[in-house]
């Protein structure tokens, strides 16, 4: 008999491959994106059936202002319609949503929409998915420790933290990054100090549900010691008994 694996409660995703996905298949780099979306839909279905409290994901960084302006421009207009499209479901189906990162830089329209979405689905709780858009994990840091200064507080650890984009979740568990890149890009610098990393070769358009079990399972075999040695803990992951 087999010991089910355990399940992280926080798993943030870097939805990295969209663009070669498309390329591959000779369409526009939007379309990867576009499928992109189709992905992060499943997985957050997924998710939720798997028992995960916790779903961040990582959709436009500071630095993408850099790419073409039409892909840039088309990555704005996509996010406008999925969130149309998809917040509906989302709220049927009991997901709350956060918008994680600067919203100055967005235009008027597009910031309506986030707080629109973030209302609708605001007293969901099977659930919380955290969309870190125009985000950047120094960013996040710098304006947590300019709004303590601007306030007159400490700067420490706890005070950063809780001044931090993330201080409604506890810490990701499972950090995952898609299209076999093997950094975290600016991703949940602080927040992540203490995940474990697992990389994944398939682009994020083609992510399913056993490519998620993988990565579960993969974290499940891990001992998490925060410091301490393996004598000073007992494992929350246990060994597979086969039988």
């Amino acid at each position: 008999m087999s010991v089910p694996p355990v399940v992280p409660h926080h798993i943030a995703i870097v939805m990295d491959g969209n663009g070669r996905w498309a390329t591959r298949r000779f369409l526009p780099r939007l379309a990867g994106h576009k499928q992109g979306v189709d992905s992060l839909r499943r997985c957050a279905r997924a998710c939720v059936q798997r028992g995960v409290a916790v779903l961040t994901v990582f959709a436009f960084s500071s630095e993408n202002w850099n790419r073409p302006v039409d892909e840039v421009s088309g990555l704005m207009e996509l996010l406008a319609m999925a969130l149309a499209r998809e917040v509906p479901q989302l709220k049927k189906d009991g997901v709350r949503l956060y918008f994680v990162g600067e919203r100055t830089g967005l235009s008027p329209k597009v910031r309506e929409g986030l707080a629109r979405a973030e209302a609708a689905t605001a007293e969901n709780t099977r659930l919380v998915l955290n969309v870190c858009f125009n985000y950047g994990g120094r960013w996040d840091i710098a304006q947590a420790a300019a709004s303590l200064a601007a306030r007159g507080e400490s700067i420490t650890e706890a005070s950063l933290h809780g001044a931090m984009g993330m201080a409604h979740v506890p810490d990701p568990d499972l950090v995952i990054r898609t299209g076999g890149e093997m950094r975290i890009s600016n991703f949940l610098l602080w927040q992540a100090a203490y995940s474990e990393l697992f990389f994944s070769d398939r682009l994020w358009p083609d992510f399913d549900e056993s490519a998620l079990d993988e990565a579960i399972a993969a974290f499940s075999c891990r001992e998490r010691r925060f410091g301490k040695t393996s004598e000073q803990i007992v494992s929350v992951h246990p060994a597979p008994v086969r039988g």
